[in-house]
């Protein structure tokens, strides 16, 4: 049978693996048995010491060398040792008995309750052991003993067991090797041999019989590869029916299509004295569109003047229109301009209050001043006087400081906002404190009304951001309410909720005014579209806002109303304005 290379390189592959965990196994055998031999025989030098120990040390406390070399050469007769060295208790070596340490090269370094042996082919290991001998109750070292075994004895003794176990190893490993060698031809060789020439005896004149059968009876991946296989053979031989059925289908047509030729001539023959005649009057057709080519070629330059005079009123028309932006951009800064002339004609007048007030004080404390100057000089000067002078400057001092604070206050509480609206600076403001200011600002022209404003603001809510288009924002938005909400309304209401929801702040502005149709509110932020126009209104207060929300902070703004439900305003903004958009 011929051997395939897949089941000979797994048989190969799983067979290594085996073998050199048997490697393994049995070395780390070898050395454990080696190891704990070792110990066996430490134990027994232990025990052989604690025999003779006893003998040994009378014989050196009696200077009964002959005696104590007996002894020695009776240790010695031990089959795990291989050498003894008896010293005194100077350490001068009374006897040195056994072939293996009388080599002059042999290096014995003593070392605590171990003996060191350096330089000895043999692997000899030792311990010594002190000989003590109790004399009037007082223990007294008289020398000692070392007994010395060799790695020779040990071998020795693992021996047998080593071949048994190298034994085991190679029976299981031939065992296992004859097992999977046939359990692998049995159940991959020999059917993948059988698959093989089965395959190879496929005739494409005969699929039928070309089909392929393992005759195994368990279901596995090869009984897969089977009916996979003889399921391709059913398939082709569909197709070859299928070819079979076309091509007499082909003959067939082939015939009709003969048949079909044969009329195409006639058909033909008749067409082309029929295509004679057509081009006897395609020949006069042609004349006629020559006339008519000509009179569409005068259209053409007639059109191609008029699309010239389009083109220069095109031209005119975008001037036209560049001139209308223009406009409409110093339209809206004027607007941004009368807000702010308002808010300084508003400012003028809360300040002229306080400071009148002051002028007024200050110009009868010089009076008082004046007058007691005189008394002064004339002498007639009294603590009356002098106590009346006091009451006036005190009271007139503190009506000048009061008033000329308040003044201060308004005009710090004006200038910011001011300076924002005139401005497109960015900078930190805290929101809060920043909306009070400009509610603060607008009350020269809210004072008049009785109208209510609310403000919903976490504390401490910093942006960074152009303040002028905040001022702005809520300026057109609380005068809008004003002026067009709460027309015929004598107390609206106007709540300003402020959120924090992380990168971005939204502001809900909602006031109780008249409100709007859906016509209106439509077109609420289209330019110029106002409802007042008869009344000097301008309509760009809320495209404005749209612009200043939209491209200045890029934000989002939303409007919703109904007819005597007021009027809300939904808007996003970041709390970062970016440089880049901004610009």
């Amino acid at each position: 049978m011929k051997q395939l290379s897949i089941s000979r390189k797994l048989l190969t592959k799983v067979l290594t693996i085996y073998i050199l965990l048997t490697v393994i196994v049995t070395a780390v055998q070898v050395v454990s048995e080696y190891y704990i031999t070792k110990s066996h025989i430490e134990d027994e030098l232990k025990t052989l010491q604690k025999t003779f120990s006893g003998s040994l040390t009378r014989a050196i406390w009696e200077l009964n060398v002959q005696q104590s070399v007996t002894i020695a050469q009776g240790l010695l007769a031990m089959p795990s040792i291989e050498g003894i060295i008896l010293r005194d208790e100077n350490g001068q070596v009374i006897s040195k008995l056994g072939d293996a340490i009388t080599l002059e090269d042999l290096d014995i370094n003593y070392d605590k309750d171990s003996v060191l042996i350096n330089k000895n082919p043999q692997g000899l290991f030792g311990y010594i052991y002190p000989l003590i001998f109790e004399f009037s109750g007082r223990p007294i070292q008289v020398g000692d003993v070392t007994l010395i075994s060799s790695r020779d004895i040990i071998i020795e003794r693992i021996k047998i067991p080593l071949f048994l176990l190298m034994f085991k190893a190679v029976f299981i490993t031939l065992s296992l090797f004859l097992i999977i060698w046939v359990t692998f031809r049995k159940l991959l060789s020999r059917p993948l041999y059988e698959l093989t020439e089965q395959i190879e005896d496929f005739d494409i004149e005969r699929l039928s019989k070309s089909k392929i059968n393992l005759q195994q009876a368990e279901h596995n991946e090869l009984s897969v590869l089977e009916d996979a296989y003889n399921g391709l053979i059913d398939r082709l031989i569909e197709y070859n029916e299928e070819l079979e059925t076309a091509h007499n289908r082909l003959i067939e047509a082939n015939s009709k299509l003969d048949d079909q030729n044969l009329m195409l001539e006639q058909e033909v023959a008749r067409k082309t004295a029929n295509l004679s005649r057509v081009m006897l009057d395609l020949e006069e057709q042609k004349k006629e569109l020559e006339g008519s080519r000509n009179e569409l070629r005068q259209g053409i330059e007639t059109r191609k003047r008029a699309e010239q005079a389009l083109l220069t009123k095109q031209k005119e028309l975008e001037a036209s229109l560049n001139e209308l932006k223009s406009a409409q951009g110093q339209l809206v800064e004027s607007e941004k301009m009368a807000s702010l002339g308002g808010l300084v004609a508003g400012i003028a007048h809360d300040v002229n209050t306080p400071i009148g007030v002051s002028v007024t004080a200050s110009s009868y404390l010089t009076e008082q001043v004046k007058l007691l100057n005189r008394h002064f000089e004339d002498k007639t000067l009294t603590p009356k006087h002098l106590q009346k002078f006091l009451n006036d400057a005190n009271e007139s001092i503190a009506l000048i400081t009061s008033n000329l604070k308040r003044a201060s206050d308004l005009v710090a509480s004006f200038k910011q906002i001011a300076v924002d609206q005139a401005s497109e600076a960015i900078r930190d403001i805290e929101l809060n404190y920043y909306v009070h200011d400009i509610i603060k600002s607008l009350n020269p022209q809210l004072k008049k009304t009785q109208h209510q404003i609310n403000v919903s603001c976490p504390d401490k809510l910093d942006m960074r951001c152009p303040a002028g288009a905040i001022s702005q924002i809520f300026t057109n938005l609380i005068m809008n309410s004003v002026i067009h909400g709460f027309e015929r309304i004598k107390q609206g209401r106007i709540d300003i909720k402020i959120e924090d929801l992380g990168d971005e702040i939204k502001i809900d502005y909602q006031d109780n005014g008249k409100g709007v149709t859906q016509e209106v509110l439509n077109k609420l932020f289209d330019p110029f579209f106002t409802t007042k126009r008869e009344k000097g209104g301008s309509g760009l207060g809320t495209h404005i806002t749209y612009n200043l929300v939209r491209q200045t902070l890029n934000g989002t703004i939303s409007a919703s109303s109904e007819l005597g439900k007021g009027l809300h305003y939904t808007i996003t903004i970041p709390k970062v304005t970016e440089m880049q958009a901004f610009a």
